[in-house]
Formats: structure tokens, C-alpha cells, sequence
């Protein structure tokens, strides 16, 4: 399918390309990928419905923060606008494929495999401590699967809401198999901490973040907003959560960055 208008204008000033890795299960997996930015790597994982301009709008954020910023579409059409139609369709693509966990517990969506190679050859290119993983709803989760892969230095969870929250054991689950779960304890008592950030109130995000509150200790750093919004970054944006996402950044992949 040719792009849309918007997607070109809003992803004209980024260079595609493409990734080809294994997922979890040894099935291979080829997504596009958006890049732009100098500085140390950062893999932002769009929300549901996809690639959408706030998504694209935030990368740039990442990007004039001095970070070099990679954009994978995992489903959806890379620059829709958001909408209920593109979310019926994008939801109809994430049920039906394999590589991705909705309801599940105790598993990791085999589709981390895919985004923890392409976080390994960007830290290769790049050098440094490692690079940075942020994902939102329904990739929140992922971010926090990629930090057991130790190219990931700096994962950054957006109200993660897969499993979807039916039932208290879904909405306390935090989409990592158990053996996942026991390395990204391990990583956190080393040092690696997460970032997390969501609506205290927000209905889909359940009560994972006091799931990694037990897990993860004083390396779960949580940050709950008033009310009932959801999108963190983007549609619901809060300025603090955005300005403590990129400090995050540069704190763990930058350390040696004059504080401005």
C-alpha cells in the first residue's frame, strides 16, 4: 500500500528502513523502521493504532534532545491519524498475529526477540552504555522484555496494558515469562533502573506498577498522574513525564552531558 499524504509529511524528514531478526519462537520477522538523530539510540515504540503524528511528534522531542532516535511499526499505517477505524483495524491485525501476547500471563510477546535485535545493532553502531527503550500501551510492556537483553540500559514504560486487564491476575501481569521476569530482577538489583509513568486512575494499566513496585524495588521509578487520562506522552500528554523520560535518557546513555 502507497503511503498517505500525511505519512510522508510526517515522516518526510526521517530515513526508512527495515530490520529482519527472529522473534522469540525462531520465526522471522521484517518490520520497517524510521530513523533520525545523532547522539546516543533510542527505540520509541508507538501506541495503538501505530505510528501515529503525536507518536512521530514525540520521536522528534527524543531527537532535539540529542538522541538518535529509531521509529519500528510493528501494526498500523505509519502516519494515519489516529481514529476508531484505524484502531478497529489495528486490533484486527494484533489478535490474529502470533508475535503478539494479549491476554496470555506469565508469557513475553515473542515479537521482543525482533526488538531486542534491533536494540543490539543500534547499541553496536552507536557504542556507549547502552541505548534506550521506551514503548506506550500496548508495546509499554515491551520495553521492560528488551532489558533483559543488556543493550537496553534505559527502558522507559508508558501505561502497559497488555494482558489486557480481565481479572485481577491480568491486571497484575507484566507480560514477562517467568525466566524473563527473574533476569530483568537480576539487571535491576545491578543497577538498570526502569522508568514508569502512567494515570493513577487510568483503568487499563490495572495494577502492574505495583507488580514492579515488589519485583523491582527502589529500581522501579514510578511516576502516577491525577486522574483518568492515558496516553502519558502523547494525546494526554503531561510536560513533567516528558521532561523526566528525556532527563532519564540522558542520565543512563549520556551520563558525561553538561546539565543545561
Amino acid at each position: 500500500m502507497a503511503p498517505s499524504l500525511l505519512s510522508m509529511t510526517a515522516l518526510s524528514s526521517w530515513t526508512e528502513g527495515e530490520h529482519t531478526a527472529d522473534d522469540l519462537t525462531g520465526r522471522t520477522l521484517r518490520f520497517p523502521t524510521w530513523r533520525k538523530g545523532t547522539g546516543p539510540g533510542v527505540i520509541v515504540i508507538h501506541e495503538m493504532p501505530g505510528l501515529i503524528p503525536e507518536v512521530i511528534d514525540f520521536g522528534e522531542e527524543v531527537v532535539a534532545a540529542g538522541f538518535t532516535v529509531v521509529m519500528p511499526s510493528l501494526f498500523g499505517r505509519p502516519g494515519a491519524p489516529a481514529s476508531l477505524a484505524e484502531t478497529v483495524r489495528a486490533s484486527r491485525q494484533v489478535c490474529v498475529r502470533k508475535e503478539f501476547v494479549t491476554l496470555a500471563t506469565g508469557r513475553t510477546s515473542p515479537v521482543v526477540g525482533w526488538l531486542r535485535s534491533l536494540a543490539r545493532e543500534l547499541h553496536a553502531e552507536l557504542g556507549g552504555p547502552g541505548v534506550g527503550a521506551l514503548g506506550m500501551c500496548f508495546t509499554g510492556g515491551f520495553a521492560l522484555a528488551m532489558m533483559v537483553d543488556e543493550a537496553v540500559a534505559a527502558p522507559v514504560l508508558c501505561q502497559p496494558s497488555v494482558p489486557f486487564p480481565v481479572g485481577r491476575r491480568r491486571a497484575g501481569d507484566v507480560n514477562l515469562s517467568p525466566a524473563d521476569l527473574s533476569v530483568v530482577r537480576e539487571r535491576a538489583a545491578g543497577g538498570c533502573r526502569v522508568l514508569g509513568l502512567q494515570y493513577a486512575e487510568d483503568p487499563v494499566t490495572g495494577t502492574r506498577f505495583d507488580t514492579l513496585d515488589r519485583e523491582l524495588g527502589e529500581a522501579f521509578l514510578r511516576i502516577d498522574f491525577e486522574g483518568k487520562g492515558h496516553s502519558t506522552v502523547t494525546a494526554d500528554r503531561q510536560q513533567r513525564g516528558v521532561d523526566r523520560v528525556l532527563s532519564f535518557f540522558s542520565e543512563v546513555l549520556d551520563p558525561d552531558r553538561p546539565i543545561s
